[in-house]
């Protein structure tokens, strides 16, 4: 999940282990000061593993201009979902041209030591990286228009599509973030956006849901209700889609055996009519 305001790319990189098992990588785009970027994380760098690894990099670069150019300040922080006070933070500034097109930070955490040494960085296997991207110089053509500037609602800055939906969700729930504190704007506008993607999942029809995406809304729900929001009215709607959704499942996989029974008939039947005209052809060749 990522989520854009201003110039600052908030990512919430969920099921870290899953991707330290399968040594993968996993990145966001995402457009500031008119110009793509995207934001890569690894588990592996240069054969070396168990490291989180990011880096900054321009994509579709093939289709820039020749000569292109873009100076920019980057602040990458890996915020502690635990204590504001305490993040990880790397701060740099480079240009960026067709023969160094990325830009790749130190090690930002040690996945084998953080329960020890980096307590709050990566909880409920989830990690959430914010990148500040002030663009300083472009040379070239931009990738893309400038995008609609975020909007204040309740403290939370959202964009300009959110707004309406966040109105209304106070409107409905005055007492929605009453228990949520968090001083730190990423952060907040990070679980503003958990929220959203949560009540978006809800919104979608049983065909295009899993008894799995429900359980890892589930796991949202509780880490945001543990965050101090107040949502048992959303608990109570997550609780009865995900009892539609075992029974919508449970229905499907019956109709599938069902559909599979009928097509192995079939192929018997189709395979006994095969052998009676065989047998049926053999008979007339006797009697002639």
């Amino acid at each position: 999940m990522g989520k854009q305001v201003d110039n600052t790319f908030t990512w919430v990189i969920k099921n870290v282990s899953t991707m330290r098992a399968h040594k993968s990588s996993r990145y966001k785009q995402f457009v500031v000061g008119g110009c793509k970027w995207r934001l890569i994380a690894s588990t592996e760098f240069n054969d070396v593993e168990d490291y989180l690894y990011v880096s900054l990099d321009v994509p579709n670069r093939e289709s820039l201009p020749s000569g292109w150019r873009r100076h920019a300040k980057i602040t990458l922080t890996l915020v502690n979902q635990l204590s504001q006070k305490f993040p990880r933070q790397q701060e740099t500034q480079q240009w960026f041209d067709q023969n160094n097109p990325r830009l790749s930070f130190p090690p930002v955490l040690d996945l084998t030591v953080f329960a020890d040494k980096y307590g709050g960085f990566l909880v409920n296997d989830g990690i959430i990286i914010v990148a500040a991207v002030d663009v300083l110089e472009v040379i070239g053509s931009l990738d893309e228009p400038e995008k609609s500037q975020s909007m204040d609602v309740k403290g939370f800055q959202v964009l300009p599509s959110q707004v309406d939906v966040v109105k209304t969700l106070f409107e409905k729930h005055p007492d929605l973030a009453q228990g949520f504190s968090l001083k730190n704007q990423h952060i907040k506008n990070a679980y503003m956006n958990a929220l959203l993607d949560l009540i978006k999942t809800l919104c979608k029809a049983s065909k295009d849901l899993s008894v799995k995406d429900l359980k890892k809304a589930d796991d949202t729900l509780s880490d945001l209700i543990k965050a101090g929001w107040n949502l048992e009215w959303l608990r109570k709607k997550l609780d009865q889609a995900l009892e539609k959704q075992v029974e919508y499942d449970t229905r499907i996989r019956e109709l599938e055996n069902q559909v599979k029974k009928r097509k192995l008939e079939l192929e018997e039947l189709e395979t006994a009519l095969e052998k009676e005209k065989a047998a049926a052809s053999a008979s007339l060749m006797l009697l002639d």
